[in-house]
């Protein structure tokens, strides 16, 4: 019984983890879809805009997922004390990723949610 709960908390893990790429991978395709077709089929002035906004948001989504399956796979398939320190460390390298994707597409801090973005002034 243990080492079924084992195979389907690895399967689980992967499951996740191919969501994970598969999010980046789709949301990349079509940012970059939905940006060819704004740039020639005329409203190229918010076309950029949107395709990092498109882009950074599928890559926020993938890493979510990414973190999730770490989690998992650190808690529940691995706990010892040198796998809980590389989880602390992609998570935190990936929240700083999140933070600093999170303020490249909305334009001002977290904190600052009720304030209008910079650009929108």
């Amino acid at each position: 019984m243990d080492e079924a709960l084992g195979q389907a908390l690895h399967w689980t893990t992967r499951g996740i983890e191919v969501a994970g790429i598969l999010v980046i991978v789709i949301g990349t395709i079509g940012a970059t879809i939905t940006f060819l077709r704004q740039r020639f089929g005329g409203d190229s002035s918010e076309a950029f805009h949107t395709f990092r906004s498109s882009l950074g948001r599928s890559i926020l989504l993938g890493l979510e997922f990414l973190v999730a399956a770490d989690i998992i796979n650190t808690v529940a398939i691995e706990p010892t004390l040198d796998s809980l320190a590389v989880l602390a460390g992609i998570v935190l390298v990936r929240t700083f990723l999140s933070f600093a994707l999170e303020v490249e597409i909305e334009g001002r801090w977290p904190w600052q949610k009720g304030q209008p973005a910079a650009q929108d002034k």
